[in-house]
């Protein structure tokens, strides 16, 4: 009788205790992988190797860029960057896409930086565009969480002026900002195919043509643009199916709702609207929406700096179930030391020269990222 009264005490008050140690032992655990883009305006080293514009960065330049200045800004960069880091995120982003940098030795002394040493960040092989100015775009990564199968380089062609050509308002067909020019020049976009978190992730990063002359008169070069990084998708989908993550990122000189970005490269708002691993999301555009940009001018904010991502990372966004890579959230990265305090340009982005002035800054633009997450294994 004593025996049958311990093992029915045994079964009310141990037994549901190793029932919920092995609850919890079986619930789900996730790791979180962050993916961020940075226009670190104009990073140029001292060295006058490309022409007039390298002149003005060099120390008989115009803007007296010496070893001094070069390594204060190399320094903010890297600083910029270790403070990105998330508790979910200990080890800062895993890949970056930059822009407005001058050749791989500036990128390689931010990795070198102190502030960042410790993640072991590599460059992904490196390529010079022809942009007159000579900036280039350029992919940081920590090699613990993402590796580097290939690196390809596309470059705008009259195939993609004729494609916006097509698709403009009759009454612009025969705006001749819609004519290829072989003289034109701008940055090439990057695109670098990898293993992240055992996923297949492309990784396109571009720096389109600014809005010199006005939004509107300049647009077509960037819906021209556009359809360069839409030929991009379409061929990884072609040869991927929907085994790919597609992240389309880069300075794209246009907000969410323009015209390059939401019909070229087909970026949509709302995340349920994304079907298939050839349409884009595009979560900046509610983030514009909420009055918050990446850059300013008297007064109006934009948010040119965008990350997109395919119906790869939206699939499995609803419900529990994370087997694969999937979108958690973004955000732009207007964190207080970024800002100018004081003055008529309070709020801003702290950028490294104002008005000819250097201010010992970090960019014209604010950083942005993106959040995935997967199933841990």
């Amino acid at each position: 009788m004593k025996k049958l009264l311990f093992a029915a005490l045994v079964a009310m008050f141990l037994l549901p205790a190793i029932n919920a140690q092995n609850n919890v032992q079986q619930e789900k655990r996730y790791k979180v992988y962050g993916v961020m883009f940075y226009n670190l305006e104009n990073l140029f080293d001292t060295i006058n190797s490309n022409g007039t514009y390298d002149l003005e960065f060099s120390p008989n330049g115009a803007r007296q860029w010496d070893g001094r200045k070069y390594w204060m800004k190399i320094h903010n960069m890297a600083y910029a960057i270790s403070q990105m880091k998330t508790d979910a995120t200990p080890f800062g982003p895993a890949i970056i896409g930059v822009s407005e940098i001058e050749n791989e030795t500036v990128l390689k002394d931010i990795c070198r930086d102190p502030q960042v040493r410790d993640w072991h960040l590599q460059v992904a092989p490196y390529h010079d565009s022809p942009d007159r100015r000579g900036v280039d775009v350029g992919v940081l990564y920590n090699p613990r969480f993402f590796r580097v199968l290939n690196v390809t380089n596309q470059r705008l062609s009259e195939e993609d002026f004729d494609r916006a050509r097509a698709a403009a308002v009759p009454e612009r067909r025969n705006d001749p900002q819609y004519d290829w020019n072989d003289n034109f020049r701008t940055r090439d976009q990057m695109c670098v195919v990898g293993i992240l978190a055992g996923d297949t992730v492309a990784v396109m990063v571009n720096h389109w043509p600014s809005r010199l002359g006005g939004q509107e008169a300049s647009s077509p070069k960037r819906e021209a643009t556009g359809y360069m990084c839409r030929r991009t998708i379409d061929s990884l989908v072609n040869v991927h199916g929907n085994n790919i993550g597609i992240i389309f990122m880069g300075d794209l000189n246009d907000d969410p709702m323009d015209k390059a970005c939401a019909e070229s490269v087909g970026g949509k708002r709302n995340i349920e609207d994304v079907n298939g691993p050839g349409e884009m999301f595009n979560p900046f555009w509610n983030v514009l929406a909420r009055g918050v940009g990446t850059l300013a001018y008297k007064g109006q904010w934009n948010l040119f700096d965008q990350i997109m991502c395919n119906g790869f990372f939206t699939k499995y966004r609803e419900g529990k179930d994370k087997p694969q890579l999937t979108f958690l959230r973004c955000e732009a990265l207007n964190r207080d030391f970024l800002k100018t305090q004081e003055g008529d340009r309070k709020g801003y982005p702290l950028r490294t020269y104002s008005s000819g002035v250097f201010l010992n800054g970090y960019s014209d633009h604010f950083p942005t990222e993106i959040f995935l997450v997967k199933e841990a294994e």
